[in-house]
């Protein structure tokens, strides 16, 4: 199949979180299973041309709501897919200096960029113009979140009997529900699209434009990053206003785990670590760890060491671990977190640190490096979420052996096997699971994973159950695969969706 796949943020070209890992590793993996795949993108002040060897494919100008955006359009190979193999990619950059050509993505100091509706719209616009200039039909057009949501009212509205998308299937991925891409309803006009997509049926949200919405109601299929997540934004705890919808399109709606990929996610080679190790020889293990504490300016000893890499938000929970923090720093371990967000956290954080030198280690920054050596030095990897589409750091956490400690929610509760006394004996266990957001079972859950550590045999077999599980990308890639089929099939039948 011809997959045009679009997303704000790809990696290595330029990263906020997730969607840029999913963007970067999926569309390879797709090509491996023999499909051809080109990934549109913004081209970011940071994408420069010569580390990444851009070739120009020419300049092309879009009208929307009577104002013209000319964009240039350039093209790379993404990483680590030769065409020699038959499994090259290529990237697509629309360039724009007025729109794109900023320090940062979305945001700068905290604020979002005043424009990012008009930014994110033009660019979903000239999306569609890529096919026609590459005289390339793609059987899939693959939108990822808010910021390429309008591809597919576009699609409907801009294109609805163009040859070209006769044929082609709409799939989009909602990575993330609680960012929905809200704006004031009064920006509508900016859009270009006729007002009657201002409605409850359309855009019209609660007097707002929701961008995501634009997704759900237009394109032909949906997906969630993980299947228990695509249950559970159908209901009111994390909806997010949106449940309704994603009800009434329960049958188009799935949910793929996301995967791992282990070219950059894998302690037996990975060049950010002390030592290698894998499942068989985990002598590495104890190596990073070491290394880690004296990086981290913690004592040398063998004490469970716990390690979170995450947005201090209460949304990943931090509200429950600042709760019994004191409580656990009475315990026999030691603590390394990563991370940025709510400054009211950093500051108990940091308080915090002074009071417990020899236990916690804090680093308000985002450090990828780092991130990689808390994962291999780490014994138990902590993710108290709230609510986790998916989630990847508890992936990475199984396969460099930092058991997880997770609540049960979203992509957590579909990765992560409880250690029961059944899945134990099983040699099932693969980490340590919590119902409730409180952080009381979040307390109770550490002290029953600390109270296994000192078994050590038992400690090893979960370890290594963790490290030898397959959660890559080729697998998840074939269940994309079915979706793919599914759309196009969708494409070919009476379109009651559209509004156009």
């Amino acid at each position: 199949m011809r997959i045009l796949y679009t997303a704000s943020e790809v990696t290595p070209f330029a990263k906020t979180g997730g969607l840029a890992d999913v963007a970067g590793a999926l569309p390879a993996a797709l090509a491996r299973l023999g499909h051809e795949v080109k990934v549109v993108m913004p081209r970011y002040a940071a994408v420069n041309e010569k580390r990444w060897g851009l070739q120009s494919r020419g300049d092309s100008t879009v009208r929307l709501a009577g104002k013209e955006y000319p964009f240039t359009l350039w093209a790379a190979p993404l990483p680590e897919t030769p065409a020699r193999r038959g499994g090259q990619v290529e990237v697509l950059f629309l360039s724009h200096e007025g729109l794109f050509g900023r320090p940062e993505l979305y945001q700068e100091k905290g604020k979002d960029y005043p424009d990012n509706l008009e930014r994110f719209a033009a660019f979903s616009r000239a999306v569609l113009e890529i096919p026609k200039r590459l005289n390339w039909s793609p059987d899939v057009l693959h939108g990822n979140d808010w910021q390429t949501a309008l591809v597919f009212v576009y699609r409907r509205v801009f294109f609805p009997a163009d040859p070209l998308y006769r044929k082609t299937g709409m799939l989009f991925t909602i990575h993330n529900l609680g960012y929905p891409g809200l704006f004031p309803g009064s920006e509508f006009p900016r859009l270009g699209l006729p007002s009657k997509y201002f409605s409850p049926d359309a855009l019209e949200f609660y007097g707002k434009l929701n961008l995501l919405k634009a997704g759900l109601m237009f394109a032909g299929v949906l997906n969630t990053v993980s299947p228990t997540y695509s249950r559970e934004i159908q209901t009111p705890e994390f909806g997010q206003g949106l449940e309704g919808v994603l009800q009434a399109r329960r049958t188009d709606l799935f949910g793929i785990i996301n995967g791992v990929d282990y070219r950059q996610w894998d302690p037996a080679h990975d060049p950010s670590i002390s030592q290698a190790y894998d499942a068989r020889n985990l002598k590495g293990k104890w190596v990073c760890k070491e290394a880690l504490q004296k990086e981290c300016h913690l004592p040398v000893k063998d004490v469970p060491l716990i390690g979170m890499i995450t947005r201090l938000t209460a949304q990943k929970g931090m509200d429950l671990v600042i709760e019994v923090l004191d409580e656990l720093m009475r315990l026999n371990l030691q603590l390394v977190i990563l991370g940025t967000g709510d400054p009211a956290v950093h500051q108990a954080l940091k308080q915090a640190t002074h009071r417990y030198p020899e236990k916690l280690s804090v680093h308000l920054a985002f450090d990828e490096s780092l991130s990689h050596r808390i994962e291999a030095g780490s014994d138990l990897f902590l993710m108290p979420s709230r609510y986790e589409p998916c989630g990847l750091n508890q992936l990475y956490s199984l396969r460099y052996g930092a058991i997880p400690v997770v609540r049960k929610t979203g992509g957590l509760a579909d990765t992560v096997v409880d250690a029961t006394p059944s899945n134990l004996a099983d040699g099932m266990a693969t980490g340590f699971v919590f119902e409730q957001a409180s952080s009381h079972e979040l307390l109770t859950t550490i002290q029953l994973a600390l109270k296994l550590f000192r078994e050590k045999d038992l400690w090893y077999r979960m370890m290594r159950t963790g490290m030898t599980a397959d959660f890559s990308w080729d697998r998840s890639a074939q269940e994309y695969e079915k979706l793919y089929r599914l759309a196009v099939e969708k494409a070919t039948k009476p379109d009651k969706a559209s509004l156009a």
